[in-house]
């Protein structure tokens, strides 16, 4: 089986775009809902973004509409997040991850180590 693994995080400036992937795996990509969080230094993991696995609806949090958006390719059984307009306060590991409901609220499961995004000022 093969474990989710999440990148495409780096060191960026404000204003910048940077793509997250993560390779969900067969189990993982199954999920009805997949989903992603985010964990600032010494602050609890959050959630982001999540979408559908049917009907392909998306929901963010208030802070990342317009700037960030979420996807899927059922294929390649990957789960993508572009970020546009990168802000300072976007600085986080960023972990993809499976639920049960849109909002993730309850179960939520994660299997990979995260992927660090920076943006500078």
């Amino acid at each position: 089986q093969v474990q989710p693994v999440e990148s495409g995080g780096g060191l960026v400036q404000a204003g910048a775009s940077l793509t997250l992937s993560c390779a969900a795996g067969t189990r993982n990509f199954s999920a009805p809902i997949l989903a992603w969080f985010r964990q600032a230094p010494g602050k609890e993991r959050l959630f982001v973004a999540s979408i559908d696995g049917i009907n392909r609806r998306s929901f963010y949090i208030e802070r990342v509409k317009g700037r960030f958006s979420i996807s899927r390719d059922n294929a390649k059984k990957m789960l993508y997040l572009q970020m546009n307009s990168l802000k300072p306060e976007d600085t986080a590991v960023y972990y993809c991850a499976a639920c049960t409901i849109p909002s993730c609220v309850g179960f939520r499961d994660f299997w990979g180590q995260g992927t660090q995004v920076t943006v500078s000022s």
